[in-house]
């Protein structure tokens, strides 16, 4: 009876993955074998080995890395500093207020700010450094990424670095070893599982940024996210749009598999 009970309340569950997750991609899947005129065919995949295509692709995983390792390096010590502050609650709810914003507000806020006439250059100008194109570079394009993504890098470490028990750093201290040594050895390895769930909510979405390559980097930012909606909704080769499609979800598991818990 408890087990039937059991199955009976997994069939929300099951009709939400079979609808929003497992047909979406059989769907992709489908129309990659299919070209624009819509006959079956394989030349969408080989031409996604092309030159154009692959430097493409390269260029998404490096840009998705550069976003990752910058939210990394900012994040750590964010979370580090919150578990040893007072009211941390309050200082992550300030972190966490800026997802709620739609990212599209923010894409065009960012537009005002690195603007030829806002606060940046504003600031640059002040300095004696003088106005400069920081709007439609790969500097504004990393750095609004990273504003976007950091929240949800600093989520999981800090919850990693709360769960740590303070006695394994007390026993390193006691010891012997230095503050550093203890991070290297202690800290940090404890706090890998939250690391690898930093970079997995980071680098899949970043690997596939479509509008604020558009937006922020003008264009001069190609990624597969922005070849996708290019064919979706410019040429209409839906056939080749979801190969690209395919092969970046094949990508994301990779990086799950890559990135995900052994204990």
């Amino acid at each position: 009876m408890q087990s039937r009970t059991r199955n009976i309340y997994l069939i929300p569950y099951v009709l939400w993955i079979v609808l929003f997750v497992i047909a979406p991609i059989v769907l992709v899947v489908y129309y990659s074998f299919f070209d624009i005129e819509g006959h079956f065919t394989l030349l969408n995949y080989k031409k996604f080995f092309t030159p154009v295509y692959l430097r493409m692709t390269l260029s998404s995983f490096w840009y998705a890395f550069l976003i990752t390792v910058f939210c990394l390096l900012l994040a750590y010590p964010t979370a580090l500093l919150l578990t040893k502050t007072k009211h941390k609650q309050l200082w992550l709810l300030l972190i966490i207020l800026p997802t709620w914003v739609n990212l599209l507000l923010k894409a065009y806020a960012f537009l005002g700010i690195f603007g030829a006439f806002g606060p940046a250059n504003a600031l640059l100008e002040t300095l004696g450094i003088g106005q400069k194109q920081l709007l439609f570079t790969d500097f504004s394009f990393v750095f609004t990424s990273v504003y976007i993504f950091i929240p949800f890098m600093i989520l999981p470490i800090f919850n990693s670095l709360e769960e740590l028990s303070p006695s394994f750093v007390d026993a390193a201290r006691d010891l012997g070893a230095s503050p550093w040594t203890t991070f290297r050895r202690v800290i940090f390895p404890l706090t890998l599982d939250g690391v690898k769930s930093g970079c997995q909510a980071v680098f899949i979405p970043a690997l596939s940024l479509f509008m604020l390559a558009r937006l922020i980097a003008g264009n001069r930012v190609i990624t597969l996210g922005t070849a996708i909606e290019e064919h979706f909704l410019v040429t209409q080769d839906w056939g080749m749009g979801s190969t690209i499609a395919v092969f970046l979800i094949i990508a994301m598991a990779i990086i799950m598999i890559l990135t995900g818990s052994r204990r």
